[in-house]
């Protein structure tokens, strides 16, 4: 959502970095720049003119100008005010209530309402063993009532039964007795949109709460829907009083206006972040980690923790030794692909790495994409076991016939192949150790050991992050290793942190 900004605002304070000084005047071109490119990213006007307002008052300061690198210090500075605009500090769902505890959710209908209250039921029964409730108020909407119990019973969460001619009041107190009487920890009331915001909605909205008391009312707002998210925002503070925002379809191509404006002008925190369709699409909002990403430094946090949410460690471990013996096969590399697929793609974790976003037209130019990674293991899906097992076996007669299963040519086949030799021949060399993927992952960080970073680790690692560049990233085993070893990768050797890796500095 953010690569627009993220590319403007780059391109910006690069010239500034670039300079061995810097002046007032400088900052104050710089800073007309950055306020312009806030405004085509749909950030409201009086938001975006106190952004840089706080910028300047400590960009034209002695310290700043007399720094040894006056432009890196902007970049901090600009680094530290995106995340005091977006909120400091991430904030969770608060739970801290006598059961069953009610979430309200409230929006425009089409924004992701029932979906996000599907996500967050099962993110609360997954990650906090709480026991859910959902209930859907909307009795204006066909089959709005089925969507959330078709979506219940895929996330295996229980759904309040319908009950004809309720009225959402009554049943979002039938839920909350049905909640008490169950043993349930959290209910979920889904209430009813319109396309508009109207007072007929905001009277509705107002009785469920009169009724329900809840003790979080979040807003499910579309990312894509620009300024106009901010006026809702505001409608649904004032008429039914907000505690927090989960922003949907960030994962779409909006300009991030939403984002950063909902939080200055609500004074109400992002709590969560839709970022797919699938339930397990939501991440908690973290604004300093969200400054990086749109700084283009990377979210190495959110990395590792993709990593161990969606890696089997066991499975990880046990690649991990065949690669050390040099018994790396195809279905090995087939593995390391849907690992990476699990985890976001190859284009969702390459935005999470430091420096990479600067190379967004080198890796669009090389075919670097998801679509490349679904070929290969389209590739390999066509061979047969013994093949998968015992790569030499690919004669012409072979490569022909693979070539024809999988919809690809023998060139594809022999970049595949030589891919996978690269790899092979790289782990082997490594191979002291197990380390599996997580390791690789703590190695890059350079927290040593072989392991994955501790949590106290990963906290001492954001705050380093503002900086622009992760302190003791060494190169050679620093990444998943399928992502390195991709082939057509562009020039790695001038990003910090990835000098090391294999082909790094070589052109393709």
């Amino acid at each position: 959502m953010f690569d627009s900004l993220s590319e403007k605002l780059g391109g910006i304070l690069d010239r500034l970095t670039r300079r061995g000084a810097l002046s007032e005047a400088d900052v104050d071109a710089a800073l007309r720049e950055v306020r312009r490119a806030l405004l085509e990213a749909d950030v409201a006007l009086d938001v975006a003119r106190a952004f840089t307002d706080g910028v300047k008052k400590q960009a034209v300061g002695v310290e700043v100008m007399k720094s040894v690198t006056p432009g890196q210090m902007v970049v901090k500075i600009v680094h530290d005010q995106l995340v005091a605009m977006l909120g400091a500090e991430g904030q969770s769902i608060d739970l801290h209530a006598a059961p069953p505890v009610a979430i309200m959710m409230v929006g425009l209908q089409g924004s992701g309402k029932t979906t996000t209250s599907a996500k967050i039921a099962r993110r609360l029964t997954d990650r906090q063993n709480k026991k859910v409730l959902m209930a859907s108020l909307d009795v204006r909407r066909p089959a709005a009532m089925e969507q959330l119990a078709v979506l219940g019973r895929e996330a295996g969460i229980d759904t309040l039964p319908v009950v004809a001619g309720q009225m959402p009041p009554q049943i979002a107190k039938r839920a909350i007795e049905a909640a008490r009487l169950g043993g349930y920890d959290v209910v979920m009331l889904d209430t009813a949109g319109r396309t508009t915001l109207d007072d007929e909605m905001m009277n509705e909205a107002a009785e469920v709460k009169k009724a329900a008391n809840p003790h979080e009312v979040l807003l499910v707002a579309d990312s894509l829907t620009g300024q106009d998210a901010v006026n809702l925002a505001r409608a649904f503070d004032e008429r039914v009083g907000l505690t927090g925002i989960v922003l949907t379809r960030v994962d779409g191509d909006g300009r991030g206006g939403a984002a950063l404006s909902m939080r200055a002008v609500t004074n109400k925190p992002i709590k969560l972040i839709g970022t797919g369709e699938k339930l397990d699409a939501l991440e908690e909002f973290d604004p300093s980690r969200i400054a990086g990403r749109i700084l283009g430094m990377g979210d190495i946090v959110a990395l590792v923790e993709k990593a161990a949410a969606n890696i089997d460690a066991e499975k990880a471990a046990r690649t991990a030794e065949r690669m050390r013996k040099g018994a790396f096969d195809l279905a090995d590399l087939r593995e390391q692909l849907v690992q990476m697929q699990s985890m976001g793609g190859l284009g969702g974790l390459m935005g999470m790495m430091p420096g990479v976003a600067k190379m967004k037209n080198q890796i669009a130019n090389a075919g670097l994409d998801d679509k490349m990674v679904k070929r290969q293991m389209a590739i390999i899906d066509s061979m047969t076991p013994q093949e998968r097992r015992n790569p030499d076996l690919l004669k012409n007669s072979r490569k022909k016939r693979i070539a024809k299963g999988s919809g690809t040519t023998p060139e594809a086949i022999n970049k595949l192949l030589k891919m996978h030799r690269g790899m092979a021949d790289m782990m082997k060399a490594m191979g002291s150790g197990k380390r599996g993927m997580m390791g690789n992952l703590g190695q890059m960080m350079g927290f040593g050991g072989g392991g994955a970073p501790s949590p106290e680790q990963m906290a001492e690692l954001a705050k380093k992050m503002p900086g622009g560049k992760l302190p003791g990233m060494p190169g050679a085993g620093g990444l998943p290793p399928t992502m390195p070893t991709m082939p057509g990768m562009p020039n790695l050797g001038k990003f910090p942190g990835l000098a090391g890796l294999p082909g790094a500095g070589k052109k393709k």
